[in-house]
């Protein structure tokens, strides 16, 4: 079991300048989970002449070259991220549902989004797209593992939080952070969801927004 992760100092500004609420609390992902990340990631790539290599749940050794599927280095997968967030940023699509689950979702729970998004001058451009998709919740941004923003935006609650992402280092992570938590692993793609063996902490492998609402009003 990996040592909790510490909130990053960026992100916990952020989290404190949240209104104090002790209410039940929902922490979502955005980049597919809300908006779709892997057919626009998918199609840059191809605009290249790049590759997913295989539907393994990670990009760094998982992106090469279409003529030979030689492997990216992870600065060069890094750098076309950059980029790709840069390009995407105002114009992903938003999964089928979200906005109504979450809306659902709203009228018993708070909800804050906690995306690890490169680049952060992108943040207004995911808010005003989320925003526009009638999905108006605060966004926090955060880079690397999430635990410890996790820990930080559950402290003072008392009721049970559920930690909505695809990642599954997010999911480690955040079992290290907050046992506690109600773990959702939301992925939206089919092809890389079947090919995810779901650790023993998760507590629903789900691509289908209807299903995960009906999941967390279920919880008392």
């Amino acid at each position: 079991m990996p040592e909790p992760t510490p909130v990053l100092p960026e992100a916990l500004e952020q989290i404190m300048s949240l209104p104090k609420s002790g209410n039940r609390l929902i922490i979502c992902d955005v980049d597919e989970v809300i908006l779709h990340l892997i057919r626009h990631l998918e199609t840059y790539l191809h605009e290249r002449d790049l590759v997913f290599l295989n539907h393994e749940y990670r990009l760094t050794g998982n992106i090469g070259r279409r003529h030979d599927h030689s492997v990216l280095s992870a600065d060069l997968v890094r750098k076309h991220l950059l980029s790709f967030f840069d390009a995407i940023s105002h114009a992903q699509d938003m999964v089928h549902g979200a906005d109504v689950a979450l809306s659902r979702l709203s009228e018993s729970w708070d909800i804050v989004l906690l995306t690890n998004l490169p680049g952060g001058h992108n943040k207004p451009a995911r808010e005003k797209l989320l925003g526009g998709f009638g999905i108006p919740y605060p966004v926090v941004t955060n880079s690397g593992p999430k635990g410890g923003a996790v820990a930080a935006l559950a402290a003072n609650r008392a009721g049970p939080v559920v930690f909505i992402d695809d990642s599954p280092t997010n999911h480690t992570s955040v079992q290290a952070s907050l046992p506690s938590s109600v773990q959702i692993q939301f992925i939206a793609d089919q092809r890389f969801r079947q090919a995810t063996a779901p650790d023993s902490h998760i507590d629903l492998l789900t691509g289908d927004w209807q299903e995960t609402a009906d999941f967390i009003s279920a919880i008392v």
